[in-house]
């Protein structure tokens, strides 16, 4: 009877905030199968040394003999390539998952840098109030007011090209974007007793904002992170199609898109078009997990 009873004062897993959440998320299938997906893909991208038969960036390895050979014909060092190879002699299905490990990477690290410099923005802005959340919004509204492709393409330019330089761009793109959604969310949650308590503690402006505030705003940042990210990859791609984003020498999506640009009259369509799914895929499914997380956390947007 007492095993019963303790068994039954646990709670269960399903009841946890984490088991709502779990559920609330898994009632899409199709967010859950886009999950799937996004995992498998991160999953192939990390270990794409190990499974991939060259390294299509190591010129000992490569042979231009192999250039432009379709999906499923042999390589003259023996293994096949079944997706293909691009003009260079490079193993498609190799290039395609080096390829995902940089845009992942630059998508990733440009959304954190972004965000955590976007939300010390927007607390900054909601907690001060007066000419300071002015002069700031004016600042973020400025920033939006512009077409993000535009300022990454003069970044760019300036700049020059590489993995940091089109990260610096990207971040430069997307830190108003959570300044903006932080900033909307502390401002509902500065007027609350809770603030006000911490304020009559003497605690100070940095706890009150990093320490109450800010985990009240973790909810719509992970929605934008999400979306943010899928954003930046695209963006990075886009860049590398037009010949100012990483240089050859980077495997990239949109590299290896552009380099068989070229050749898609010619009939070689598998240099650019598997590439461009594997992106459309990527990109499709972090915005597929991007809405059920924001449907999850705020059920009011859902309906």
């Amino acid at each position: 009877m007492s095993d019963q009873l303790s068994n039954a004062a646990k709670p269960r897993f399903r009841d946890t905030p984490f088991g709502v959440f779990l559920s609330r998320y898994l009632d899409s299938k199709v967010a859950t199968l886009a999950f799937v997906v996004l995992v498998v893909i991160i999953v192939l991208a990390i270990i794409a040394p190990w499974i991939t038969p060259q390294n299509p960036y190591d010129l000992a390895q490569v042979d231009v003999l192999d250039a432009r050979m379709a999906p499923g014909e042999e390589a003259f060092a023996g293994y096949t390539f079944w997706l293909g190879s691009d003009g260079a002699g490079r193993d498609l299905y190799s290039a395609m998952l080096y390829g995902l490990r940089i845009s992942l990477m630059v998508g990733v690290l440009s959304g954190l840098i972004a965000m955590v410099i976007g939300t010390a923005v927007g607390l900054t802005a909601a907690y001060a109030g007066g000419r300071v959340e002015t002069l700031i919004m004016r600042l973020v509204d400025l920033q939006l007011s512009f077409p993000a492709i535009l300022i990454a393409l003069m970044l760019v330019a300036a700049l020059g090209k590489g993995v940091d330089k089109i990260i610096v761009a990207l971040v430069a793109v997307q830190w108003a974007y959570y300044a903006r959604t932080v900033r909307g969310t502390a401002l509902s949650e500065r007027s609350k007793e809770y603030v006000e308590a911490a304020r009559n503690l003497g605690l100070s402006p940095r706890r009150i904002l990093f320490g109450q505030i800010m985990p009240n705003c973790l909810s719509p940042l992970i929605v934008v992170a999400t979306i943010q990210t899928a954003h930046a990859i695209a963006l990075e791609a886009t860049l590398s199609f037009l010949g100012i984003g990483l240089p050859q020498t980077e495997p990239s999506l949109g590299i290896l898109i552009s380099n068989g640009f070229e050749y898609m009259l010619s009939g070689k369509y598998w240099i650019s078009i598997f590439p461009g799914v594997a992106l459309l895929l990527t990109v499709f499914c972090i915005n597929l997990v991007g809405d059920q997380l924001r449907d999850v956390l705020n059920p009011r947007l859902a309906k």
